[in-house]
């Protein structure tokens, strides 16, 4: 009886963690926080603020690294996605996380990466967005609110995410 009422409560315990998710996530989906300013380099030397697009264009973020095979697939796809994006008056930042000028620039070349990459070597921008892991998304809306985060990217449904 004693396994039973505890294995009772850990599942009980993860479905908590599992709604109290899903409860942020949607705190971000109908635009409750406001994004956290940044001013990164990017891999030309130029600085790049989040700020600058408040008002003008919503902005597509990605955190990743060179070593992160979920990144490199995500690249990748967000590659081909690039100018439907512009169309939709979207900006896309790839921000990596923790790794030298050198490395990143050396992986851009190689990858033929057609975006902005921006370089948080100290990783404070991503500290500041609380990230847990990489690849992971923000997209803010042009009044500079976070809509949505997550770990995968549904590029078909952003149209209603920045209507929001």
């Amino acid at each position: 009886m004693i396994k039973i009422s505890r294995f009772i409560f850990i599942f009980l315990f993860f479905i908590s963690l599992t709604s109290r998710c899903r409860a942020a996530d949607k705190v971000a989906a109908i635009g409750a926080l406001e994004a956290a300013e940044f001013k990164l380099g990017d891999l030309q030397g130029n600085t790049v603020s989040l700020s600058s697009y408040k008002g003008n264009s919503a902005v597509v973020l990605i955190f990743w690294t060179t070593w992160c095979p979920y990144c490199r697939v995500a690249l990748n796809s967000l590659k081909r996605d690039v100018a439907s994006l512009k169309d939709m008056g979207v900006e896309l930042l790839a921000i990596n996380v923790g790794e030298s000028k050198l490395k990143v620039s050396n992986f851009a070349s190689s990858h033929s990466l057609n975006f902005k990459v921006l370089l948080d070597e100290d990783t404070y921008v991503a500290y500041s967005y609380e990230l847990l892991g990489v690849p992971t998304y923000f997209v803010i809306n042009k009044a500079g609110r976070i809509v949505f985060s997550g770990n995968r990217f549904a590029k078909e449904g952003l149209k209603e995410l920045l209507a929001k």
